[in-house]
This record gives C-alpha cells, structure tokens and sequence, in this order.
C-alpha cells in the first residue's frame, strides 16, 4: 500500500509533519470562523 501511495502523480513521498502543520493551525485558528469545504493536503494525490 506504501509504494502505490508514494508512486502516485506529483510529489511521490509521504509528507513531513511541519508541512501539515500550517494547515491544522490554520484550521484551529479564528481565520476560519466562515470557512466551509474541504482541504485536501495530499501532495497532488487526489485529482479532480
């Protein structure tokens, strides 16, 4: 499962806690009072 994750398009490696650091305090933070959808941080692993 591993090799197929970090095979995938774009950045092909696991990500570094710190980079998804930004994200969850962002989240956590009154800057998303209003804020609804969704956040992918998958490197380009999803597409759409």
């Amino acid at each position: 499962m591993r090799g197929a994750v970090l095979s995938g398009p774009l950045m092909g490696r696991a990500a570094a806690p710190e980079e998804i650091a930004g994200t969850v305090l962002y989240l956590c933070s009154p800057m998303t009072t209003f804020a609804t959808g969704t956040f992918i941080i998958d490197g380009g692993q999803t597409a759409h």
